[in-house]
């Protein structure tokens, strides 16, 4: 896991070597939390093409490992950040088919260059399984290429600047390249309010792009010159899940578990090579759980697992996690975390994200991931069995939902999402808090959720009401856009399938890297920590699309399947639970300690000066809050984290 940057100027008028070299260093230092281990730069002073690399030593710590790396026949220079699981068979393979350079290490990155060598860049993008993001410069063709893993695990940033394609893993390296527009986006700003994230391929800033999931950009010079070209894609996840619909799973249950384990141990067998020391998050829920199992069962000493817990008890599941450590026989580190220590961690959050991002469940990520760099370099996680596995509550509640809407007339169901609303809004603050029971129903964090879904025309439309729950109201804007499109929805239109099928693979499409891997990846890399995840194995990503629904989902459970095996390794009476999440008391913290920093924010004078909200809704939408605060997410935490990165870029 390292960070990258560099640029490709389209004219002459390029610096000398040596300004362009200490240019380069400057990009790469504004992201050195990605990689404080060492740094490398290249630079082709007739080409106009530079490259920087920051690197966390993970696989060969010697000099071999260095970056930039050149091909052992001299044609590609690469900078790439991420890990490829399968590099000892692509090795392999070469060394059988008489196509193996003379090895100088045994780095991923020098056989990622000899496959590359071999086959071509998209033939090598296929073969790769892996998390990266990677810049490679053909020497010999003078084409720079940009890519990007098919499930979106490593950022990339790029747009032009200056009439120079600028690149880079997070948007401080782009910003230290000189004459960067900061203009911002008002469609990524209204993305961002309702869905918490800017997802790709937008960033908040207007001129400004993240490289999609599973594409490249491949651009010379000249091209360049004429206008840059679009991305394209090596792999679709539409035409995956449909050759996997195609070939389904034939077998029972049983029989699904055991191929399901037999995958999900060599993908943690792979993510556990690494040079050194290495752990898991352990949270105990399923997901996390079964890795942690798995490491466990394929292990010669106890393995180590990391788990934070709060004061609040509800939002603390350290208990829990450690009767899943206790069964499993793990070396178990929980760390207590404070109110003080998340309150501190907020305000660190526009520098662990230097693009804005509002899904609370940043900052015990961010709190978890510092604490796991005290004792580890690398960290195996249980993200995408959700995705996967249909585990999100949205999957079983929509069926329901869906069942009793469908058959009312829409306008009717939007007087009724606007009364629903307005009850909740009215509601007593003791009514707002139960997280359980009927009154369930009024938890200012799932009423807004129920509102919107009342409203929705169709299952796409519940769909992407419920993936919006938590987000702020458009209104609040100043300008407020006609149309917001959901992460992942231009995948709804090209299945043909169940509409539960739908909604995971579009999740795997948007929310999961646009939201919960980079959540995951900037709160990791700001300790310097690499995570890696098991269920994103190429495998398992088809294996899961290969099933039938009903061994993911039935009767209001989700997960069936990973039940299944995970009880070969922990008794169900110690996992069986409701599903909790990941939060904080935030709502009442902004009633309490956060009060000031907030007021500053989302002060009238400062709103109105800067032109992006409508004071007069914001003020508004944080007096309700204060009259009636809820203990989870507030609606204003979206408007509250873009101020606080526009203050950070601005400072």
């Amino acid at each position: 896991m390292c960070g990258i940057a560099g640029f490709l100027r389209s004219d002459d008028r390029a610096a000398q070597p040596h300004d362009a070299l200490e240019l380069l260093a400057t990009m790469g230092d504004a992201i050195k939390h990605r990689g404080p281990d060492d740094h490398g730069e290249f630079y082709d002073a007739p080409t106009g093409v530079g490259l920087s690399h920051r690197r966390l030593s993970i696989l060969d710590l010697s000099p071999a490992g260095h970056q930039p790396m050149e091909s052992a026949d001299g044609r590609y220079v690469i900078v790439f950040n991420g890990e490829i699981y399968n590099f000892a068979a692509l090795r392999q393979t070469l060394e059988q088919e008489g196509r193996a350079p003379r090895w100088r290490g045994h780095s991923d990155t020098e056989i990622m260059l000899a496959v590359i060598s071999a086959y071509g860049v998209e033939d090598a993008l296929i073969r790769f399984n892996g998390m990266f993001a990677f810049a490679l410069w053909d020497r010999r063709e003078r084409r720079l290429t940009l890519a990007r893993d098919r499930a979106g695990e490593k950022p990339l940033y790029y747009g032009v600047t200056n009439g120079a394609l600028v690149f880079g893993s997070e948007l401080r390296a782009l910003m230290a390249y000189p004459g960067f527009d900061r203009t911002v986006d008002p469609q990524a700003l209204a993305m961002l309010l309702r869905y918490l994230c800017a997802p790709s391929p937008r960033s908040i800033f207007a001129t400004t792009r993240k490289l999609p999931p599973a594409h490249f950009l491949s651009v010379t010079r000249e091209e360049l010159a004429r206008g840059l070209p679009e991305p394209r894609p090596y792999w679709r996840a539409p035409e995956a899940f449909a050759q996997a619909q195609n070939a389904p799973f034939d077998g029972d249950i049983e029989e699904a578990a055991n191929r399901l384990d037999v995958l999900l141990r060599r993908s943690v067998r792979d993510r556990v090579v690494a040079d050194v020391p290495l752990g898991a998050f352990l949270s105990g829920g399923f997901d996390s759980t079964l890795i942690v199992a798995l490491m466990q069962a394929q292990a010669n000493r106890p393995v180590h697992a990391f788990t934070i817990g709060f004061d609040d008890a509800a939002f603390d599941e350290s208990a829990h996690a450690s009767a899943a450590a206790r069964h499993l026989g793990v070396q178990h580190t929980i760390e207590k975390v404070s109110s003080r220590d998340a309150l501190e961690t907020i305000m660190r959050l526009p520098q662990i994200y230097s693009e804005p991002f509002a899904d609370s469940s940043q900052i015990p990520t961010a709190v978890l991931c510092a604490m796991v760099r005290k004792h580890m370099t690398v960290a195996l996680s249980g993200d995408a069995g959700d995705e996967l596995f249909g585990g999100y509550q949205r999957y079983f509640a929509s069926q329901r939902t869906w069942r009793y809407l469908k058959s009312a007339p829409t306008p009717l169901r939007r007087v009724a999402a606007t009364l629903y609303a307005a009850a909740a809004d009215a509601a007593p603050r003791s009514m707002t808090l139960a997280r359980s029971g009927p009154l369930r129903a009024l938890n200012a964090d799932i009423a807004p959720k129920i509102a919107r879904a009342l409203s929705a025309r169709d299952e796409r439309e519940l769909y992407e009401s419920f993936l919006a729950g938590l987000g702020a109201p458009l209104a609040a804007l100043r300008t407020p856009p006609a149309q917001v499109d959901a992460p992942g929805c231009g995948v709804w239109d090209k299945m043909d399938s169940n509409w539960l099928d739908k909604m995971m693979v579009s999740d795997f499409c948007g929310y999961l890297p646009d939201d919960i891997l980079a959540k995951v990846d900037r709160a990791a890399m700001a300790a310097s920590l690499e995570t890696r995840v098991p269920f994103l194995d190429h495998d398992i990503v088809s294996f899961a699309w290969s099933l039938p629904l009903s061994m993911k989902i039935a009767e209001g459970r989700g997960k069936l399947l990973l039940r299944k095996v995970l009880e070969r390794y922990v008794p169900a009476a110690v996992m069986e639970r409701p599903k909790q999440g990941f939060g904080l008391p935030i709502g009442d913290w902004l009633r309490g300690p956060l009060r000031p920093w907030a007021e500053e924010l989302l002060s009238e004078k400062r709103l109105r000066e800067d032109g992006f909200f409508d004071a007069a809704v914001v003020r508004d939408l944080w007096s309700k809050h204060l009259r009636n605060a809820s203990k989870g997410q507030p609606v204003l935490w979206p408007i509250l984290m873009f101020n606080a990165w526009r203050e950070s870029i601005s400072a």
